[in-house]
């Protein structure tokens, strides 16, 4: 201790030079461990961007100015898009009174009646275009713009079933909207349009089948969109040789016999034997005279009758029964474009 105390600068010094040797220690670890995470940052940095350069579409001036094209392209694609669908979007929605609502759902149910029933069409007597609910209610008011214009959308869709001709209209269920039930329909921000879903369910022959999906699809004034179709044939089992319906039999007999082949068809070894009165003793036939006919010889072959039909008669005229599942569009105000 009396050294400590004779030498009291000395330790002092020594006592500071290791404190400071400490702390200079400590900080070089704290240095080299920022230092040590400083070099792992930037090596991924390195590699994140030696991997952009190596893309195709590295945002370099050249790939900027593809990208601006692109997007202009883009652009004006999008923007005649939705003006080629114009003549489809309702220009607006009008809410009417219940009371003229359900007017306006009367005619029009009484005009496809009339249509079907000119078209000879077998229609449901509870059918009330879809609307059988409002048979004894009234709508909300705030709905009657949205159901009037689905109600045209199936006033043309029933239309067009009995112009076709079907045999039978057996079903038209629709999804009842968010408006009648007194809630507001909010479109997603990605939605240009809302789908009204229908179901049609009728039969009909082939041909009826395809005037309708042709004259659905050819609608200038709504668009529809077909999710689902379902064919069946109203016949279970194919046709059967019984089904076939033949011209009858003709009530004269045809030159020639009763041969079948119309006459003049030998079977090789029945050749005819010559005829005593016919043929004179030199075996030879009298040749006609001229201008004359030898009663003996054979008459032509009658025209054979076209039987190409038989099949037409057997196959197509069964009805088929069609499941129909389709959407009315409703186009949505035009976006506007960023």
């Amino acid at each position: 201790m009396s050294w400590i105390k004779d030498n009291k600068f000395v330790v002092a010094l020594g006592g500071g030079t290791l404190v400071g040797v400490i702390l200079i220690l400590v900080a070089g670890l704290k240095g080299r461990d920022h230092y040590d995470q400083a070099k792992t940052d930037f090596d991924a940095a390195v590699a994140e961007v030696t991997t952009f350069e190596s893309l195709p579409l590295y945002p370099s001036p050249e790939n900027r100015e593809g990208k601006d094209t692109a997007l202009v392209k883009y652009r004006k694609a999008v923007e005649s898009l939705q003006t080629a669908f114009e003549s489809y979007r309702p220009k607006e929605l009008k809410t009417v009174s219940p009371q003229d609502f359900t007017n306006q759902l009367k005619a029009v149910n009484d005009e496809v009646r009339k249509a079907f029933t000119t078209a000879e069409t077998k229609v449901p007597e509870p059918f009330f275009c879809g609307f059988e609910n409002y048979k004894t209610s009234l709508a909300r008011g705030s709905a009657t713009g949205i159901l009037q214009y689905e109600l045209a959308g199936i006033k043309t869709l029933m239309l067009a079933l009995a112009k076709s001709g079907a045999g039978e209209f057996k079903n038209l269920y629709r999804v009842k909207l968010p408006e009648e039930e007194g809630t507001e329909y909010k479109p997603q921000e990605a939605h240009v349009s809302r789908p009204l879903p229908l179901e049609i369910t009728f039969s009909g022959t082939e041909k009826a089948v395809r005037e309708f999906l042709s004259d659905v699809l050819k609608q200038q004034e709504h668009y529809f969109v077909i999710r689902s179709i379902s064919i069946t044939n109203s016949k279970k089992e194919p046709p059967r040789s019984t089904d076939a319906k033949f011209d009858p039999p003709p009530t004269t007999t045809p030159a020639g016999g009763g041969d079948v082949f119309g006459g003049g068809f030998v079977l090789p070894g029945e050749e005819p034997k010559p005829d005593d009165k016919k043929t004179p003793p030199g075996g030879t036939t009298p040749t006609p005279a001229p201008g004359t006919t030898d009663p003996g010889a054979t008459a032509p072959a009658p025209v054979a009758v076209d039987t190409s039909r038989i099949l037409s008669q057997v196959l197509g005229n069964e009805e088929v029964q069609v499941f129909l599942r389709l959407d009315l569009m409703q186009f949505l105000p035009v976006k506007k474009l960023p």
